[in-house]
């Protein structure tokens, strides 16, 4: 699991600079969407705080025609080239059926390319990056209010299990029911994605 990013204190001339090419993103099968693109731009700046010199960066979001078959399966090509490595992620040939949603074929492909990138980093600089946790968006979908614990959905359809104590302030937990929207910061945990610093929106 990805977890999340260390901070960049850049300024906007500075990320410029250091990005040295502009993203190239396409679409196959599929109309272009603005909603999309901001997604895959957000994890494009995202994979920057951990290489900030990108010399090439690719992102082919695919929707295949499928004859015979139900569904639609995207695909998301993710190609980034840095100084000593070349990045390549959501090539797979086997077809996930998860990735009927376009955002979590989004997310796993940048997923591992972010895997790529931080193995790359390691490599030269010889230590493995220890990034800050994520803080992301959902809706609580379940409550068990005896035992003291509930679940979040976040945009991108993943759920994070999350307890009374992870509230980040007293006397929250009797207001939350389901369909409120909240923020909290992911982790992932042994048994599964979990949240903490739990908060309504």
């Amino acid at each position: 699991m990805f977890g999340a990013t260390p901070k960049d204190n850049r300024t906007s001339e500075e990320k410029a600079e250091a990005m040295q090419v502009s993203p190239q993103i396409t679409f196959k099968g599929l109309e272009s969407s603005p909603r999309i693109e901001d997604t895959i731009r957000k994890r494009i700046e995202r994979l920057e705080q951990f290489h900030s010199r990108m010399t090439s960066c690719r992102v082919t979001v695919e929707l295949p025609h499928r004859h015979g078959h139900k569904g639609k399966i995207y695909h998301v090509h993710v190609d980034i080239t840095v100084p000593g490595a070349e990045i390549v992620a959501g090539r797979e040939p086997e077809e996930n059926h998860a990735h009927e949603h376009v955002m979590v074929a989004i997310r796993d492909s940048f997923n591992a390319a972010q895997r790529q990138l931080e193995d790359a980093v390691r490599k030269m600089s010889g230590h493995r990056i220890k990034p800050e946790p994520m803080k992301s968006h959902g809706t609580i979908v379940r409550m068990v209010a005896d035992e003291g614990f509930g679940f979040i959905r976040a945009l991108d359809g993943r759920e994070f299990f999350f307890r009374r104590e992870s509230l980040t302030a007293d006397g929250q937990w009797d207001d939350l029911t389901t369909g409120i929207d909240v923020r909290f910061t992911e982790h992932e945990g042994e048994k599964g994605p979990y949240a903490s610093a739990v908060a309504p929106v």
